[in-house]
């Protein structure tokens, strides 16, 4: 394949991925639909479903997209908040992060809205945990290298953090009228700081 045609086929690509993006954010998953989609990215459907099997699957790309993403932001912020003197700091900083994207419109409506009913939420899970227990897990050894948290409850605190993060961003996304960001964080610092304590 000339190297003009696979640029042109990456550019495709990439443009029905922002326009699903954009149009999944705005609508929703439901009511957006294929034509929709390659209009605005300026395409056929045959182009689309050449890329991806199905509206599903064209999802499922764009919501992986944004989870790494927001891992991505989460371990920068981690990585610049490490502290000599709170051993906390890195781990507190990336799950601010991920509150903070759990307000975003295009997180909360792809991600927590709309990806527990596209994917199911078993399946769902499974991804996140995929995605996100590596980071989760690695953070767990660190405070327990600081001896805050018992060498045999690593895995088990990771799975618990991660659990409240996600029960957390399910709260935003729902607009709960009770609960506010910094509260659910000011929480999870409290739960996070109290592993030490359950030993």
């Amino acid at each position: 394949m000339p190297k003009r045609t696979k640029e042109q086929a990456a550019e495709t690509r990439e443009a029905l991925l922002r326009a699903a993006r954009k149009l999944f954010t705005n609508q929703g998953f439901a009511a957006t639909s294929v034509a929709a989609i390659v209009a605005s990215a300026g395409t056929t459907k045959g182009a689309l479903f050449h890329y991806f099997s199905s509206k599903e699957d064209l999802f499922l790309e764009v919501w992986t997209a944004l989870q790494l993403e927001m891992d991505a932001a989460a371990r920068d912020a981690a990585a610049a908040a490490r502290s000599k003197t709170d051993p906390y700091a890195a781990f507190l900083a990336g799950c601010r992060v991920y509150l903070d994207w759990a307000m975003r419109p295009d997180y909360q409506s792809i991600v927590l809205i709309d990806g527990p009913s596209v994917l199911g939420m078993a399946r769902w899970h499974e991804l996140d945990f995929q995605l996100g227990m590596n980071n989760m897990t690695r953070g767990a050894a660190y405070l327990a290298s600081q001896g805050l948290v018992p060498e045999d409850r690593i895995r088990p605190a990771a799975v618990l953090l991660q659990s409240a993060l996600n029960g957390a961003g399910f709260a935003l996304a729902s607009s709960y009228q009770d609960v506010t960001r910094e509260d659910l964080f000011a929480s999870f610092e409290a739960l996070l700081r109290g592993l030490k304590h359950s030993a």
